[in-house]
């Protein structure tokens, strides 16, 4: 499964009469609610909202603030690390790098 686009995938899959579709990310729009909720948090530390230096909320909050699990926080965090938003120290928490 690792080529294929996931959504695509899992939206053409026969479904059981009365099973629900793919979510998708809040306001309708298509795509996985991970990399909605990591492009918030994005916003938030561009804009300046979250500070370089700053722990940013950890994923219990950010899963109970946005209203989705904690899986799903977990791999947003994951994104925002890939991405070098963020870096986590162990046993200290998640913080915001500084972009320069």
């Amino acid at each position: 499964m690792r080529g294929l686009d996931m959504m695509t995938y899992d939206a053409q899959r026969p479904r059981r009469p009365g099973q629900a579709a793919p979510m998708g990310q809040p306001g309708g729009k298509p795509g996985y609610v991970y990399e909605w909720l990591a492009e918030v948090i994005a916003d938030r530390i561009e804009s300046g909202e979250l500070a370089p230096h700053t722990p940013l909320p950890s994923e219990r909050h950010l899963a109970s603030q946005y209203g989705v699990s904690l899986g799903t926080a977990r791999h947003a965090t994951r994104l925002l690390r890939l991405r070098g938003l963020v870096v986590t120290i162990k046993a200290k928490g998640t913080y915001v790098t500084d972009r320069n």
